[in-house]
């Protein structure tokens, strides 16, 4: 079974899982499994009309899928997949909420409540 590795910004949304075991022969299919397992991660990763947002980037051992054949590209048990969510410095655009102490995602980054 492939494992998928999951980038703290992201883990309040697996239940605090740092890897999840994924079904699928294909980074869409390992991706489906995933959002199954875990509902709520799946606007995080997925915009509006099902595509994989621009800022996650999915790599195969040492080669990111857009080199590769994007979420067509072929898994096999075993295989380490890791989520990396592009991440920009500089001051953050998005919205606070003081409400929660959770990673959240607003628009394109990824903010923790109550960081600037």
């Amino acid at each position: 079974m492939p494992v998928l590795r999951i980038p703290t910004p992201l883990r309040a949304y697996t239940s605090g899982q740092s890897e999840v075991n994924v079904s699928g022969a294909s980074i869409a299919e390992a991706l489906t499994d995933l959002t199954r397992q875990y509902p709520a991660i799946k606007p995080h990763l997925f915009n509006e009309t099902g595509d994989l947002r621009p800022f996650v980037n999915l790599f195969v051992g040492e080669h990111n899928i857009k080199d590769l054949q994007g979420v067509n590209t072929p898994i096999k048990d075993g295989d380490k997949v890791m989520l990396i969510p592009s991440i920009a410095g500089g001051a953050c655009h998005c919205a606070e909420r003081s409400d929660e102490a959770i990673p959240l995602f607003l628009g394109d980054c990824f903010a923790l409540s109550g960081s600037q």
